[in-house]
């Protein structure tokens, strides 16, 4: 009897310990698991990163040499050529070349009148520096101007005043391109008012254009008593 319950404590021992082997056997197979998963997780993401890193840095250099061609044929004085080597960078990559691209194409696009083109163009670009971004905001108004949507235009130039930061010889021009609209809006007083604001806070504008400021706030001021 003593044997026999000896025998099934043993039993019951080495089962618990089967158990327990097996249990720690099932977690190193689970952890080695989760260890090859992890690492070739770890594999595929590197050569994701590397892919795309060389990916990138090949389409910023062909996107370097194409626009490279585009800035050689606008030098010569070939712009529908350079129109069409802006654009087939513009539309084939999407980085900051690609951006420069889609500013230069618009500047060629408005050249030539096309005022619905350039104004794509020139919304697509994405502003990168502070007086050029001004600028394109700029050559947005002028389009929407040629394509008689002033109140458009009057928010694009409010917007390149805007990031042009008070900027004494740029953003008093984009005032001027303002006023000149409201004046077409028939807004004299309006226009007036924004060129009083150019006299009394950009002179070095009006000093460095020399620009009559008080003949445009004259006539502003007459059209408004007229109207």
């Amino acid at each position: 009897m003593a044997k026999e319950k000896k025998t099934a404590t043993t039993r019951t021992s080495i089962d618990e310990l089967n158990e327990s082997l097996s249990g720690i056997e099932q977690r190193v197979e689970q952890n080695k698991k989760r260890i090859i998963l992890y690492v070739v997780g770890l594999l595929v993401i590197l050569g994701i990163g590397l892919a795309w890193y060389y990916g990138h840095k090949s389409n910023v250099e062909n996107a370097t040499d194409l626009i490279g061609q585009a800035d050689m044929s606008l030098m010569k004085g070939n712009d529908s050529i350079a129109l069409q080597q802006y654009l087939a960078v513009a539309n084939e990559y999407s980085n900051g070349v690609a951006n420069r691209a889609n500013l230069n194409a618009a500047i060629l696009l408005y050249k030539e009148g096309k005022y619905e083109e350039a104004l794509k163009s020139v919304s697509e670009y994405d502003a990168e520096e502070e007086l050029i971004g001004a600028a394109a905001q700029s050559l947005k108004g002028d389009c929407l101007v040629n394509l008689d949507k002033f109140d458009e235009a009057v928010a694009a130039y409010d917007k390149a005043v805007s990031i042009a930061n008070g900027n004494e010889l740029y953003a008093p021009i984009f005032l001027m391109k303002k006023a000149t609209v409201l004046n077409a809006q028939k807004k004299y007083a309006d226009a007036g008012a924004i060129y009083q604001t150019i006299k009394d806070s950009y002179p070095k504008y009006v000093a460095a254009y020399r620009v009559n400021i008080d003949k445009y706030i004259e006539r502003a001021k007459f059209q408004a008593e007229q109207k």
